[in-house]
């Protein structure tokens, strides 16, 4: 039987970029870094220390070189946060794509786009 979901694996353009908008633009904690130094490199990223789930960051052309049957779109994530609001007004004030809050059934809801145009989305969970 599964018990949790651990990690998300998110396959992107530019590593480093990456790591610099998750952690710098919305407060990810770096977990682990893996770098064989034949290419193979990876970056575990949390919203915070001691997080169930985690994302990996793999280079993209890297891994579908490695896997050419892999698909490497990326997934639709949502994210949860006790303060929908300020945080739409914190990414905001970062210069972040983000969208209109909108009140869904479930509850209030918004989208964020990344460094590479990919969106997510967060709900208010209290």
């Amino acid at each position: 039987m599964f018990s949790k979901v651990g990690q998300i694996m998110l396959y992107v353009n530019n590593q480093d970029e990456a790591v610099k908008f998750w952690t710098e633009k919305l407060g990810f904690t770096v977990v682990a870094e893996e770098n064989n130094n034949q290419g193979l490199r990876w970056i575990e990223i949390a919203p915070k220390k001691g997080a169930e789930t985690s994302l990996i960051l793999h280079d993209k052309d890297f891994v579908s070189k490695m896997s050419p049957g892999l698909n490497l779109d990326t997934p639709s994530l949502m994210f949860f946060t006790e303060n929908l609001e300020q945080l739409h007004n914190d990414l905001l004030n970062k210069k972040i794509t983000v969208g209109e809050i909108v009140n869904m059934p479930s509850g209030k809801v918004f989208n964020f786009a990344d460094n590479e145009e990919n969106y997510f989305a967060v709900m208010e969970r209290k």
